[in-house]
């Protein structure tokens, strides 16, 4: 055959060439296997002690199959094939490859294989910053930052997170082992552990600053002020993320998880989320994605996970990233200091399967420590970790709940509760909820409802504001169903703050109305 247009020739020769690097190149795929055959596992030898003792107060089994190894005959048949084997996971009886579509093909053939799903997720630190020198203002903001969850109550109450575990997954942590701010933390030898999943070694003090910045907002000290509320807490540090190989953090995240479970963590703190250009803001219902299955068989495990919304909000994808979305994940949205409500770009919920996330705030501006010093640092990234801390702390005065009765204390303690929306969930969790509740004062409505005609009208006691809380009043329309219509922050400044039409009410719908500590609703 000839050719008489070069282009024509060149066209094709593209073609083929194209063809032959799909076919040929390497990508990552989950290999899910149908048994574990020839497995055998002995708990005792293989889990903490911490470990153990969570799986006990759930009544869980200590023979759980999930827990078991992936079958040693499957993976050296697959070794057998030339396929480059980067990891498992024994939760989802897995093994993680390196390979192309054309091996991938063969793979599917095995008997034992069950489906094969490409990795091709990526991770997004949710955070940006600048470096500052400490000043007596940031010395007055640090006691804001913890002061906001009440965090002094839970200290003078010698409340800071003494024998909790917990688990961060994050970037790198350089300056974690020399920095002033965790000299408390290694003086006690309370990092237990470290692991970076993306080199397999033990050396996690490198790469991303992100995850000191964490891990200074759980637990770091600054001039005896601290930055974070468990500051007594132990921790098992792991590098999960690593900018040149986007694709396989999704693998990282899930080895870490299992990590986490075998060495004891009560608590995981996630700052991380998962964006992927074949899934949709519509996708994120905490069934889709591998890690928010993950992060659910963690919490099924007895282990409370903490994680970031996102900082979505002021781009075009606005929603909650993964695993914020998934069911049993404490996802946690940003707060700003200045106003004390929803700031601009943390991601918005619900799910899509109209769960509610952000489940509570924090503060996402932040000071934190950096690998020789200090600097103010936005995100929900340490949004997430401040909650994480509180979480220590709240647990610490209640040991007898498990995990998930925690999660929906922790709801229950925060400052909008049970007002909740979209954009804060339901605000930040208080210390005094779990200290003294007995001696709270129930607060009077500063809120009437008025209707009259077609039109319905809200009106509230006007106070000089003493601080940023006084001045917004929140409300939500709920349906039958229990999602929100409509939702709304108004700063009140006059008597009459809204007036709203009847015609946006609907039978079973119930108008809820937060407003100087109070909350009351009204059903239609």
């Amino acid at each position: 055959m000839k050719f008489k247009n070069n282009k024509v020739k060149n066209y094709l020769i593209f073609i083929l060439l194209l063809i032959s690097s799909n076919i040929f190149s390497q990508n990552t795929y989950v290999v899910f296997l149908k048994d574990k055959s020839g497995s055998l596992f002995n708990p005792f030898s293989y889990f903490d002690a911490k470990a153990i003792e969570r799986r006990m107060m759930l009544n869980k089994p200590l023979f759980d199959s999930t827990d078991f190894p992936v079958s040693n005959i499957y993976y050296d048949e697959i070794l057998k094939n030339k396929i480059e084997i980067t990891g498992h996971t024994r939760w989802f009886n897995a093994i993680f490859v390196n390979s192309n579509e054309k091996q991938i093909a063969e793979i599917k053939k095995l008997p034992y294989v069950k489906n094969v799903e490409e990795l091709n997720m990526q991770v997004v630190l949710c955070s940006s910053n600048e470096n500052i020198e400490i000043t007596t203002n940031q010395k007055t903001f640090l006691k804001n930052q913890t002061g906001h969850l009440q965090g002094n109550l839970f200290r003078d109450a010698g409340y800071t997170g003494k024998g909790m575990r917990i688990a961060i997954f994050d970037g790198g942590f350089p300056g974690a082992n020399t920095h002033p701010a965790f000299e408390h933390i290694r003086k006690l030898n309370r990092i237990i552990k470290t692991w970076d999943f993306t080199t397999n070694k033990e050396n996690v003090y490198l790469a991303n600053n992100h995850g000191t910045n964490v891990l200074s907002c759980i637990a770091g000290l600054l001039d005896s002020i601290p930055i974070g509320l468990a500051t007594d807490a132990e921790f098992l540090l792991a590098r999960t993320e690593v900018a040149s190989e986007p694709f396989s953090e999704e693998k990282n995240w899930l080895e870490a998880v299992e990590w986490a479970d075998k060495n004891g963590a009560q608590i995981i703190n996630s700052s991380l989320g998962y964006t992927d250009s074949r899934y949709f803001p519509w996708d994120m219902n905490g069934k889709k994605s591998l890690v928010a299955r993950a992060a659910n068989m963690a919490a099924s495990k007895g282990m409370l996970v903490v994680n970031a919304v996102g900082n979505e909000g002021s781009n075009r994808w606005k929603k909650i990233i993964t695993p914020a979305d998934a069911d049993s994940v404490l996802s946690v949205g940003g707060i700003d200091p200045e106003t004390y409500y929803h700031i601009n770009f943390s991601s918005y919920g619900p799910s899509t399967d109209w769960r509610l996330k952000p489940n509570v705030s924090a503060f996402a501006h932040v000071i934190a420590a950096t690998p020789n010093n200090i600097h103010e640092t936005d995100g929900t990234s340490f949004s997430s970790p401040l909650v994480a801390g509180f979480a220590a702390c709240a647990w610490q005065t209640h040991p007898q709940f498990n995990n998930m009765q925690l999660f929906k204390e922790i709801e229950k303690s925060a400052l909008l509760y049970p007002y909740f929306d979209y954009a804060h969930g339901y605000g930040i969790p208080q210390a005094s909820y779990f200290l003294a509740k007995t001696n709270q004062v129930e607060k009077q409505p500063s809120v009437t409802i008025d209707i009259t005609d077609d039109l319905l009208k809200i009106a509230a006691i006007v106070l000089p504001p003493k601080d940023a809380l006084n001045k917004y009043l929140y409300f939500h329309i709920k349906d039958s169903k229990g999602h929100l219509k409509k939702y709304e922050v108004i700063e009140v400044y006059q008597n009459d703050v809204i007036t709203l039409n009847i015609s946006e009410f609907e039978k079973g719908d119930i108008l809820r109305i937060h407003y100087l500590g109070s909350t009351i609703e009204k059903q239609f």
